[in-house]
């Protein structure tokens, strides 16, 4: 029975009930007659085969076999088989494939009928040989392919049965053996071996499990257990002589007798009538008992509470951090004034300062909904995409190369962030960017521009990292395993991939619910991007134009060959072991893809699961960032862990409150934003450091007494520097990065790609690199474009200081700042006033007009002694003044 495929575990008798001998190819040799049936030679009119023939006769096979089978298996065809079966009547066959290494081990993948059956097989070393399958074909035009590529496979036979047949040759168990089982054999491996290789075993070792026929057959990690009539390859045989290293039962020695039995038992060709597969299934996860974890529960819809005092909240957010408040006895201190509310919020939606006018107008306006005014205005401004967008960014570990050893460019990535920043300015319902991003090409769509925008959308699973560096052995599942990881972390706030090598240690997902999920992203084709030995890009998709495909191709996802994936025995895709079907987490639902969605990859159903109404965890996780990129800390205090290892709630009704409200608003984040900034405790104040007892109750601020100061982030930083200097370029980009010619692209291992593109547009629309991070973005805690980044540091370093006072940028934006300052109708003063009101937000006070005057007046005499003229002295100046300012605190941070 093949190790990578599902087979329906049946009786041997009702499994081939009605299968019937069809025919047998030796596709490189003479006729031969193998398990009593007439094989056909290399001159047979049933098939077409233009492969390399190959015959090494003199190599010992591994497992030995019979005389016949030998020479069919030791002359094969080999060089990217591809065979095609003739002359076949309608219905189901069976078809199994005999093949061989006479070398080296190579990893190739099979296909029938373009259908890849297995994925990644491994050929083993010299002499190795199996017989896979069965796999069923439907054949209605009178013929079957069968296809390799990849490594240099050897096929050397194939098998045909008419109708269903599970590849069993046992002939029937005469009473004899069967009484030699059930008295001499069945006892001692109950006795011996269950405890750590039987279904029942509360850990199994080794992979193996040895109370069926089809479990021994297959064996563990280190092969077949037995090979029928092969004692001296039989694993079980050398593990109780205690050869090899290998010692079992690992306490004690079987008896001679019992080893005696054990090797005349194989000899005989292993009879056993166990012939229903068993499956090994770690401790069941108790889901009815995971599902009471506060993330899993049902999203609630609580009362606001109502705190002592009633009259100090805006709005029911209010009401619940007040009851908090009140609960661990603390008073919230007094609002922010007007400048500083107005640069908070101006900051924290668009990532820029305001503008004088814009600080002035607020200050004019005496409305009661004079903030929420600057609120609308600014959710409605282009550059409020550019900075939300750069958060879903550091989620989804944006980036325009594709990770691999040679970090190959990919020019089309920019597409994905643009539908980033266009699906948050025009406040696309959360739920349906979601969706897109995980199965848009799958979507209903009634233009051309909305399939477009639709597959773009994609771009998030295909910007998934790449691996390595060769064809041979492509780390594909690595590729997959990255985008369950930003799925899990990104979405649901769970730690999906800790289950692919064994289930979670922690919190309720299996190692099937791990591969449940993978054979969905396994079914669907990711674009290549190019690696180093195999440096064209293919798979890319095309955009529709009068919905016909155009010439205009993008970084995007499509189905592939939909399967279901086996298990990677200890993480290994060249251990395969169980199939598991395509499946949701169990503690979620568990629910399986319906008839027809087998016959797709089933993203467009993982898709509709995750953005599910009673998914408890897609819009905790979403309103619980938001928070976060709001106040500096979310309510959950790690954003992509809701699990057992993450931190609860610090207020877990606010939290379901705003989920309800969020699902009840039709997922919409501007509308979330509103909530959040319009209540009072986000317009607090962060002075409080005089607050010494609120500061020993709550020094982390967990109660929200005041507001958190931040830190500009690195962003926020360059692209405010920009603007200060008068260059900011504020247009969205919408053409590609200046890449070279893809037909010069030469990049390798040791001499990756490493390019960068300078520009004056905004931070988000730079070329970010995987392997090759700006410094810049490195020295002020930027995201790391290689994993998902849900909490960036916010570290205070010297490096961060000598940049401000030594980098070339920062000194010529200081001097462009100074040359917008001496304009000619401004006096000394109002120079000055301005400075402030640009950097900071504020006019400057007194005592800092006098002291700034002073020493300016300072400075202009030194300066005399080299210098002559007066301009540049009074150019020099102004420039070291606005550096001066650009190091301050009061720059540099947000209250």
């Amino acid at each position: 029975m093949s190790l990578v495929f599902s087979v329906a575990l049946k009786s041997a008798s009702d499994a081939n009930e009605g299968a019937v001998f069809f025919r047998g190819l030796n596709l490189n040799g003479p006729e031969v007659v193998i398990d009593g049936h007439v094989w056909e030679g290399r001159e047979s009119k049933n098939y077409v085969c233009t492969d390399k023939a190959f015959e090494q006769q003199n190599v010992p096979l591994v497992p030995s076999t019979d005389a016949d089978r030998a020479k069919m298996i030791r002359s094969s065809r080999w060089n990217g088989n591809r065979i095609e079966l003739k002359n076949l009547p309608g219905g189901t066959f069976t078809v199994f494939l005999y093949v061989w290494e006479d070398n080296r081990a190579e990893t190739y993948e099979i296909r029938v009928d373009g259908k890849t059956v297995v994925s990644r097989f491994n050929s083993g070393g010299a002499g190795k040989w199996q017989k896979l399958g069965p796999w069923y074909v439907d054949v209605s035009k009178g013929s079957i392919e069968l296809t390799s590529k990849g490594g240099a496979a050897n096929f050397s036979g194939i098998e045909l049965w008419r109708g269903k047949h599970d590849g069993s040759n046992d002939p029937p168990i005469t009473d004899e053996q069967l009484a030699f089982f059930e008295s001499r054999i069945r006892p001692l491996l109950a006795t011996h071996c269950y405890e750590c290789h039987s279904s029942e075993s509360d850990e199994l070792q080794g992979g193996l499990l040895v109370d069926s026929r089809p479990t021994m057959r297959r064996g563990g990690n280190t092969g077949p257990a037995v090979i029928p009539g092969d004692v001296e390859h039989s694993l079980l045989i050398q593990a109780v002589r205690y050869d090899d290293a290998m010692e079992m039962p690992p306490d004690e020695k079987l008896s001679d007798a019992e080893i005696a039995d054990l090797e005349s038992w194989v000899k005989m060709g292993a009879p056993d009538p166990r012939s229903d597969a068993t499956r090994f299934v770690r401790k069941k996860i108790d889901v009815n008992k995971a599902r009471q974890f506060w993330s899993l529960r049902p999203i609630a819809d609580p009362i606001p509470p109502e705190p002592n005092d009633a009259s100090w909240g805006y709005n029911e957010i209010d009401r619940f951090v007040a009851a908090g408040l009140d609960q661990h006895g603390l008073r919230p201190i007094g609002d922010a004034d007007k400048r500083t509310l107005l640069r908070r919020a101006t900051y924290d939606l668009i990532g820029l300062p305001p503008s004088p006018d814009e600080v002035a107008s607020f200050l004019a306006d005496e409305s009661s909904d004079a903030f929420a005014k600057v609120v609308d205005r600014l959710l409605e401004s282009p550059h409020y995409g550019e900075r939300w967008g750069r958060h879903w960014m550091d989620l989804v570990r944006y980036a325009d190369t594709a990770g691999d050893n040679s970090d190959y460019p990919i020019p089309e990535a920019y597409r994905y962030r643009n539908y980033i920043i266009d699906s948050l300015n025009a406040d696309k319902p959360y739920d349906q960017f979601l969706r897109e991003q995980i199965a848009g090409d799958l979507l209903p769509a009634m233009t051309d521009d909305q399939r477009n925008e639709q597959t773009i959308a994609t771009g998030y699973l295909a910007i998934s990292r790449r691996f390595g560096s060769v064809v041979k052995d492509y780390p594909q599942h690595l590729t997959i395993e990255d985008s369950l990881d930003n799925i899990g972390r990104t979405v649901l706030g769970m730690t999906i991939t800790c289950a692919r090598c064994h289930d979670h240690k922690f919190d309720p997902i299996s190692q099937d619910d791990y591969y449940g999920l993978y054979g969905i992203l396994a079914s669907s084709r990711y674009p290549f991007p190019g690696i180093e030995l195999d440096s064209k890009p293919r798979d890319f998709v095309p955009l529709v134009e009068k919905g016909k495909p155009s010439k205009t191709l993008v970084y995007a996802m499509a189905d592939g060959d939909a399967d279901d994936a086996a298990v990677h025995l200890r993480g290994e895709p060249q251990k395969p072991g169980d199939v598991i079907p395509r499946r949701f987490l169990e503690v979620l639902g568990g629910q399986t893809l319906s008839a027809e969605e087998t016959r797709h990859s089933g993203r467009l159903s993982l898709a509709m699961w995750l953005t599910a109404a009673d998914n408890p965890l897609t819009a905790r996780v979403m309103v619980n960032r938001i928070w976060h990129y709001h106040f500096g800390t979310g309510l959950v205090k790690t954003p992509s862990d809701f699990g057992v290892r993450g931190l609860p709630p610090t207020h877990p009704e606010l939290l379901d409150w705003l989920a309800s409200r969020f699902i009840a608003d039709g997922w919409s984040i501007k509308q979330m934003h509103r909530r959040i900034m319009l209540s009072r405790t986000y317009q607090l104040s962060s002075q409080g450091d005089h607050n010494t007892a609120a500061i020993q109750a709550d020094p982390n601020n967990d109660w929200h007494w005041r507001f958190n100061r931040q830190r500009l982030d690195a962003e926020s930083l360059r692209d405010t520097l920009l603007l200060l200097s008068g260059e900011l370029d504020t247009q969205m980009p919408r053409e590609p990065h200046p890449f070279p010619p893809k037909d010069k692209w030469k990049y390798t291992q040791h001499h990756p790609f490493r390019d960068v593109y300078d520009s004056n547009k905004r931070s988000v629309y730079l070329m970010m690199a995987r392997l090759n991070a700006r410094p810049y973005f490195t020295t002020f805690d930027g995201a790391d474009q290689n994993a998902s980044t849900s909490v960036r540091d916010s570290s205070v370093t010297t490096v961060q200081s000598l940049y401000l006072m030594n980098d070339p940028f920062v000194h010529e934006k200081a001097a462009k700042l100074a040359a917008r300052l001496l304009q000619p109708d401004l006096d000394h003063d109002a120079r000055l006033v301005l400075a402030y009101e640009l950097i900071l937000g504020r006019p400057p006070t007194t005592a800092e007009r006098s002291d700034i005057t002073e020493w300016m007046r300072l400075m202009n005499e030194a300066l005399k002694q080299s210098k002559n003229d007066k301009a540049v002295r009074e150019r020099e100046t102004w420039t070291a003044f606005t550096r001066s300012m650009l190091r301050t605190n009061e720059f540099l941070y947000v209250d």
